[in-house]
């Protein structure tokens, strides 16, 4: 839980840092759900769009790192005020990942439509990225509510995912044994699903990083 404090523009520096991050998690949310329409739908100029956005959660970071670094400098702060601080260079850098993880997905799209494959292996993929991005939407809930008691759900979710990840993969496998024309966007495929799962990854770091 927040403190207040006596000057009340240290409150508003918190509070810009809680902002941003709420930004940045609503980015990253949207660029994993719209490279993952551009998959699903063989749509590569959505696929560009999200490769272009993720110059936004760059930023977001660099801002949210020389704010952290200014208000450290400037009020020198303590105990559940640093964590604070700490924790949103964590989270952002987290939350950039993300972004960067979408774009990955995003530029593997024109080579997945080149070679099409079977709507089951695209059901699983968007089985799997639903997940992730619940598991996402989880965490930072529980960030802007500080209800730190939810945490168990957001990380009990990271089994789920992982479970989820190994179906396919094997999925996947079984497509490339049985065709060898389906080896090279199979493996495009293999590779988002892997992007997708590291997503949840993060989500379950950002969870951490709140809980601690």
């Amino acid at each position: 839980m927040q403190s207040v404090h006596i000057v009340s523009a240290y409150d508003e520096e918190l509070k810009y840092l809680s902002k941003r991050i709420a930004a940045m998690g609503g980015h990253a949310e949207r660029m994993v759900e719209q490279a993952i329409a551009a998959l699903v739908n063989a749509d590569p100029g959505l696929a560009q769009k999200v490769i272009r956005d993720d110059a936004v959660l760059d930023q977001g970071q660099r801002e949210i790192d020389d704010k952290a670094i200014i208000i450290i400098a400037k009020r020198q702060p303590m105990a559940t005020d640093l964590r604070e601080i700490v924790g949103a260079i964590r989270i952002s850098a987290d939350l950039e990942r993300v972004g960067d993880l979408g774009k990955n997905v995003a530029k593997r799209v024109v080579a997945v439509i080149e070679g099409r494959q079977p709507t089951s292996l695209f059901r699983g993929i968007a089985a799997l990225a639903d997940l992730a991005l619940t598991q996402l939407k989880e965490v930072l809930d529980v960030y802007a509510s500080r209800s730190v008691e939810k945490i168990g759900f957001v990380r009990d979710r990271d089994d789920e995912i992982d479970a989820v990840y190994t179906s396919l993969f094997r999925e996947l496998l079984t497509y490339m044994m049985e065709d060898p024309r389906n080896i090279t966007p199979c493996t495009h495929l293999l590779f988002c699903a892997k992007n997708i799962e590291r997503i949840g990854d993060h989500a379950t770091n950002i969870a951490e990083t709140i809980y601690y």
